[in-house]
């Protein structure tokens, strides 16, 4: 066992030797002195953020506490405590959740008509709302001096981590939670207002199918410029598991579904359910590559043209179910999009196989449509009025047959963005910019990047660092110029709008197209004088450092023979890349990423040009390596270069080594130990039987290895030794025995052989081991080619 130790010992010293390393990133830590933070002591969870913009407080929802902060001044804040009774917490318990779930995390907080906020918690797995009086800050209590609270089920999620959203409209609750203790119902519904009214969605899987809710909006016709008499909507976005896919694995879809302000049920028909409840699929895919996001984690409403309801569009950030890194990207959709889909024609499930098929002949009026005024004309002036005919067709029939398709804003390898907001920054008319979209993302390891969309192409301007890598962003609200951006522990407030944020004049180059330009005279960034255009080719002239967007610098990077490299090219637009590396390089590309291995003819220039503003222009030159010999190959790893990538190195065929030492060493002892089995007294190998379990399977006589032991179970087994090979015909097959017994006493003969080796000293062993190499040298020439055994027919023994 000394050669076994000896490459046990190589493995782990391969293992801790072998190094992998990463190239710096271009982003920064905040700079807290320009604007606020906030950190509480024994205060965790921020969850949710509600803002009253205008006196610029912000309300904090927390771990047994609601906090109000002064946006003015982050220092100036005041607390309510909200925690769960004793005998609540440990009732919570008894039915098997943890201390920290058996909490009261609020999760809501809503301004009501009178001024007043709702606040709901989830209040250890029975949630619970209350009032919180704005001018004494305070939770209300009846005269009694008991808390004034009402039941948050269907209002806010039983568990502190389950996706949910609400929004309010004209001073009634809309929720899309969970119903349930167990997280198994999903509704979304009117969850206050007259009793009657409270209406949700009907528990079908062809309505919700296992749905991570995301977000909501609520859209408000303008009521100038509403001549049809339009109804008010509020729109629900979530991923859920798709229905009209029949596949094996469970496939992931995200949704938008709209349901109307003033629906209240049907008469008979979806009686306190929704009648306008519809939805359809959303659609982010790369149209180059084919590739489609369909996880859809946060979304962000604005309205292009202030004001105008109609101009509304909806920014979603996406991931994707099936890859293996991680990957983000940003798609846009428009009100106009949404609508003209839902008016579309709806998909039918054809109750005999479960298959999507095209729908019947749609009844009138249309199934779905929210009341307006011509409806009211004919005498539906409410939902209740509305035919069986229509509401059956719409319970049937809840999904769309057409998708609201999008193309990528930005791709972005490598990250996982969680929130998102957005800036619309319109230039003035003496002015030749375009109108520039600012996406400020939050990423899962707390930090915040700002990406510029300028007609077709997105720029990385900004990467912040706002927290720890532990803590992700989980709230963005934008206000006056201002982001206050949110993670579990921290609030931050930080500045968003203004050329004078970026200084130097690389970044200052990047944000051209919010219309900013170098000043090499102040040494500063400053926004455009009218007229003046800023065109792309003159970036490395204004850097002093000619560094400009298309000029990166140059990476040495000084490697070893027989690694892996990876070379990173940020690219955000979702434009094609390219790399120029030399001629016998052996490559391989991760999305815009080039693995190398690291060989001679593979040293050289790798460069990544990009796409930015068209065919006619010459592509961008996004990164540039150079890669040197340093060392002679220590064994094949993989190096990491670029932004924030990091590859496991790779000792799988170390591994494989050590294995198979193992298996040679244990043929070798257990030869040894057959050969010299029959030496040995039958009493001591009987004492070594009577230590085996019993069995009642006939055994035959022991045999000198497992190899020999292949055809007489194949006998056993089948009746007969099958001539067919399932693993090919130039295969040798070992097969075990079943019972274990022939195993054991192999185990025994091995164990006394042993004995007897150590007993004879150094020599006799030296000289027993060449033995029985040449011995199995002749023993293998010897095997015949086994072949493998046929399968068992369904009435036979499987085992």
């Amino acid at each position: 066992m000394k050669s076994v130790t000896g490459l046990f010992a190589l493995t782990v010293l391969l293992c801790y030797t072998i190094s992998s390393w990463s190239a710096t990133i271009n982003s920064h830590e905040a700079d807290f002195s320009k604007f606020g933070s906030l950190e509480l002591r024994r205060t965790y969870n921020f969850s949710t953020f509600l803002l009253d913009r205008a006196s610029g407080m912000l309300y904090v929802g927390a771990r047994d506490a609601i906090i109000a902060v002064d946006t003015a001044n982050l220092s100036k804040r005041k607390l309510i405590e909200w925690s769960v009774p004793e005998d609540r917490r440990k009732s919570c318990v008894a039915k098997g959740k943890t201390e920290d779930d058996c909490k009261n995390y609020v999760r809501l907080l809503e301004f009501l008509e009178d001024g007043r906020i709702y606040a709901c918690g989830t209040f250890a797995f029975d949630p619970q709302c209350g009032f919180i009086n704005i001018s004494s800050f305070s939770l209300e209590k009846h005269d009694d001096g008991s808390m004034m609270m009402e039941t948050g089920k269907g209002k806010c999620p039983f568990e502190p981590s389950q996706h949910y959203t609400a929004v309010m409209a004209g001073g009634i609750l809309y929720t899309a939670a969970t119903s349930n203790f167990l997280g198994t119902m999903y509704d979304i519904s009117r969850a206050t207002g007259i009793e009657q009214e409270r209406i949700r969605t009907e528990q079908s899987i062809n309505w919700l199918s296992d749905p991570e809710f995301v977000s909501s909006a609520f859209i408000q016709e303008d009521e100038k410029n509403n001549p049809a008499g339009e109804d008010d909507k509020i729109y629900f976005f979530f991923t859920e598991v798709a229905k009209e896919y029949d596949l094996y694995t469970k496939v992931k879809v995200p949704r938008v579904a709209r349901v109307c302000k003033s629906d209240v049920g049907g008469m008979k028909t979806l009686q306190r359910r929704w009648t306008t409840f519809l939805k359809a699929q959303l659609v982010c895919e790369d149209r180059a590559s084919g590739q489609r996001f369909n996880v859809l984690t946060d979304v962000f409403t604005v309205q292009h043209q202030p004001g105008d309801p109609s101009s509304t569009h909806f920014y979603g950030i996406f991931t994707s179910q099936w890859e293996r890194e991680e990957l983000s990207a940003v798609c846009v959709y428009s009100l106009e999009e949404i609508t003209k889909v839902m008016n579309g024609p709806f998909k039918e499930l054809k109750k005999s196989c479960e298959n999507w098929i095209n729908p019947e002949p749609i009844p009138t009026p249309r199934p779905g449509q929210c009341l307006n005024s011509g409806l009211k004309e004919q005498g539906f002036e409410s939902s209740l009025k509305l035919p069986d005919k229509v509401l059956t067709f719409t319970r049937d029939h809840p999904l769309m047959e057409n998708s609201v398709v999008a193309a990528p804003l930005m791709i972005r390898n490598g990250i996982t963005y969680t929130k998102l907001a957005v800036t619309l920054i319109t230039p003035s008319s003496d002015t030749k910019q375009q109108t520039a979209t600012v996406l400020h993302l939050g990423t899962d390891h707390g930090e915040l990047h700002k990406v510029a969309v300028v007609g077709p192409n997105a720029t990385l301007i900004e990467e912040v660092r706002l927290f720890s890598a532990q803590e992700p962003v989980n709230n963005i609200l934008l206000y006056k110029d201002e982001a206050l951006v949110g993670s579990p522990l921290s609030l931050v407030k930080i500045a968003i709008v203004g050329c004078s944020l970026y200084s130097t004049c690389e970044v200052c180059a990047r944000a051209r197209g919010l219309g900013c330009v170098w000043r090499n005279k102040e040494g500063a960034c400053a926004m455009a004088k009218a007229g003046e255009v800023v065109e792309s080719e003159d970036l490395v002239r204004h850097c002093n450092k000619g560094e400009g967007l298309c000029s990166p610098p140059v990476i040495e990077l000084r490697v070893e023979e027989g690694l892996r490299v990876l070379l990173s090219c940020v690219q955000v637009s979702p434009r094609p890349c390219r790399w120029e590396n030399p001629p016998g390089s052996h490559t391989r590309r991760h999305n815009y990423d080039l693995e190398v291995k690291v060989t001679a003819e593979s040293l050289g220039t790798y460069t990544c040009l990009c796409d930015e503003v068209g065919r006619d222009q010459p592509p961008c030159r996004k990164a540039e390596y150079q890669l040197t010999l340093e060392n002679p190959s220590m064994g094949e790893n993989v190096a990491i270069a670029g932004n924030r990538h990091f590859l496991a190195s790779h000792i799988i065929f170390f591994v494989m080594g050590f294995v198979l030492g193992v298996i040679l060493l244990f043929l070798i002892y257990k030869r040894q130990g057959g050969m010299r089995g029959g030496g040995h007294s039958s009493s001591t190998l009987e004492k070594g039987r009577d230590l085996l379990p019993s069995t009642d399977t006939p055994q035959s006589p022991s045999s000198a290895s497992l190899l020999s032991e292949a055809v007489p179970l194949t006998e056993k087994r089948n009746g007969t030794l099958n001539g067919h090979s399932i693993g090919g015909h130039n295969g040798m097959h070992i097969y075990t025995n079943t019972s274990g017994l022939k195993l054991q006493e192999s185990a025994v003969n091995l164990a006394e052989e042993l004995d007897g080796r150590e007993r004879a000293g150094p020599d006799g062993e030296e000289e027993g081991l060449g033995e029985v190499l040449s011995e199995m040298e002749e023993e293998f020439s010897k095997i015949p080619c086994l072949r493998g055994a046929p399968l068992a027919l369904c009435e036979e023994s499987s085992i």
